[in-house]
């Protein structure tokens, strides 16, 4: 799913580079922080099974912003990557100055939900 909000962090230049193959984050870790794909793809993953591939444009790791609960899955870089981190106090700022931002981080959720059933 394309998140039309990423024009916001486009032209970011606090991204992040993560190999191929390494892990952004663990299943059961504190969520403080989650990305925007600014260019690669990221597998989400739990158990050892891959759940789905992210790609450019797409945004992971908002559900611990959201709920405050430690990682429900893994995240691996399956290509070389540049991820936006976007922590609690940024995420917080853009919920509430930025509807189209909260509206898509809303649809995002809604989406995994769907194809979870």
């Amino acid at each position: 799913m394309v998140m039309h909000g990423v024009k916001l962090f486009q032209h970011s230049k606090d991204w992040e580079a993560f190999s191929a193959g390494q892990i952004i984050f663990r299943e059961g870790q504190p969520g403080e922080v989650m990305y925007v794909i600014l260019e690669g793809e990221v597998d989400i993953q739990t158990s050892g099974k891959g759940l789905q591939t992210l790609h450019s444009s797409d945004m992971f790791g908002e559900m611990a912003l959201v709920d405050g609960e430690p990682r429900s899955a893994e995240a691996v870089a399956r290509t070389d990557c540049k991820l936006v981190p976007i922590n609690k106090k940024r995420f917080g700022f853009l919920v509430t100055e930025t509807p189209f931002f909260a509206l898509e981080v809303m649809k995002v959720m809604a989406n995994r939900l769907r194809e979870r059933r």
